[in-house]
């Protein structure tokens, strides 16, 4: 097996912003100078200060970065006290700390947006910070139906601020090697990918109504969403498993990292079809109430497909990992995960291993290391114009959409057609999940 230290090491070095001079989608060389100067500092707001806060420190610090904290918002106060306290150790300074993200934006010093808030206010945050005159790196799923896929776009068109999404897979170095030697033909005609998650979530406490918790702005953590009563635990992630209202379940929380590198590495747009298979097969008397085992199968033009293989609360490794993308070429293999690759060849012997060391979490809550480092520092880069983004919108939609795809498939309890070319489908059942009802005066507009 051949040695791949010094080759990751030029890899991530590029990653991190050490080649020459690339410009992202949007950014032309003619508009680079109108964005933000190459020497200037970006003023950095975090909305959203739960598991993710992890992964920012650190390219917010880095002296390459040129970047300040602004502002630590959220709609719990002991979320924003203990991140003042974790970055004033970090950074060395304390930023001001905000409940209300509306006050962030009219800041016009606030050239950044992190938006780490909960599903339901990914895309509607998101689209408030271009309007706002920011760019916004949103974490994943970065929407939370099909119709917030559209706006996103329409809103990153018209407004013509950069939004990354947080899938920080795309800036491994590892996967954007393995993935460009997959299209270079390496293991031949790529046809399948499985992508799989597998982890053992416990039991979830049985909704019921409950004081709202000292601290939180029960009102500003529903934004978008539709008014009703506090329930117990509801903001603390709890929000994930109760119902569609904020969330997308595992397939939006976890699934859209595997299937955005299984999609991208066999360089397919949108699905055909899409059949699901999905239930809630544990602990069947607790308060989760979406699936938590899902099997699902996009079909896509050219005869290729990708499976997902999702089981939340059953912790055994079917792949012999608890995350990570299998894919099939007619000359070959590949096995990709956060922890580098395995090729394969036809017969399945292992001819070339890669391990990385960014040291990124797999089924653990939490977030943080090299990988997520790199991702944020090549949206700092992008917004100067230095690198192309690795995440940009107009193609993450296409992966999102995959997420959307398979809950709407699981909700009506049967499969979709879908026009390949857009993404959308052809069934009048599925349009009307397409999007959802908001709270009014709070409809995501472009």
């Amino acid at each position: 097996m051949e040695s791949t230290n010094t080759r990751r090491e030029f890899i991530k070095k590029t990653a991190l912003g050490a080649a020459g001079l690339t410009l992202g989608l949007g950014v032309s060389a003619s508009s680079y100078s109108r964005i933000i100067g190459a020497n200037d500092r970006l003023n950095v707001a975090i909305v959203g200060l739960g598991r993710r806060l992890g992964a920012f420190p650190e390219p917010i610090k880095l002296e390459s970065s040129n970047a300040r904290l602004l502002y630590l918002c959220d709609v719990m106060q002991s979320q924003r006290e203990r991140a003042a306290r974790n970055f004033a150790h970090h950074l060395g300074y304390q930023p001001k700390q905000e409940n209300d993200y509306r006050k962030v934006l009219e800041d016009n010093d606030v050239d950044v947006i992190i938006n780490a808030m909960p599903d339901h206010w990914h895309a509607p945050g998101a689209i408030m910070g271009v309007k706002a005159g920011k760019h916004v790196f949103v974490e994943k799923p970065g929407s939370h139906n099909p119709r917030e896929n559209e706006l996103l776009v329409e809103a990153r068109s018209k407004y013509g601020k950069l939004i990354q999404l947080g899938n920080q897979q795309r800036s491994a170095p590892e996967s954007i090697e393995i993935v460009g030697r997959i299209h270079a033909g390496e293991i031949g005609e790529p046809y399948e990918a499985v992508t799989f998650y597998a982890n053992a979530r416990g039991r979830v406490v049985n909704q019921a109504p409950a004081p709202v918790p000292e601290g939180l702005d029960w009102d500003l953590f529903q934004g978008p969403a539709p008014r009703r009563e506090y329930t117990h635990n509801t903001w603390d992630y709890y929000w994930h498993w109760y119902g569609w209202d904020y969330g997308t379940a595992e397939i939006g929380n976890n699934g859209i990292h595997e299937m955005d590198i299984a999609r991208w590495a066999l360089n397919v747009d949108y699905p055909e079809k899409v059949s699901v298979n999905a239930a809630k097969r544990h602990f069947l008397d607790d308060g989760w109430t979406m699936y938590d085992t899902m099997h699902a199968a996009f079909h896509f033009p050219g005869n290729k497909t990708i499976v997902w293989d999702s089981k939340s609360r059953n912790g055994y490794s079917t792949y012999g990992s608890g995350r990570g993308t299998i894919i099939y070429g007619t000359e070959g293999s590949v096995y990709v995960d956060r922890d580098g690759f395995k090729l394969f060849d036809r017969s399945g012997r292992l001819q070339e291993e890669s391990i990385s060391d960014a040291g990124e979490g797999g089924v653990a809550l939490g977030g943080g290391g090299d990988m997520s480092t790199m991702h944020v520092v090549n949206f700092f880069n992008a917004i100067r114009g230095k690198e192309a983004l690795n995440s940009p919108i107009e193609e993450m939609v296409k992966s999102i959409q995959l997420c959307h795809l398979a809950n709407i498939s699981y909700r009506l309890k049967k499969d979709l057609t879908v026009n390949s070319r857009t993404g959308k489908s052809t069934d009048p059942d599925a349009i009307k999940l397409w999007s959802r009802e908001y709270e009014p005066g709070w409809e995501p507009v472009v």
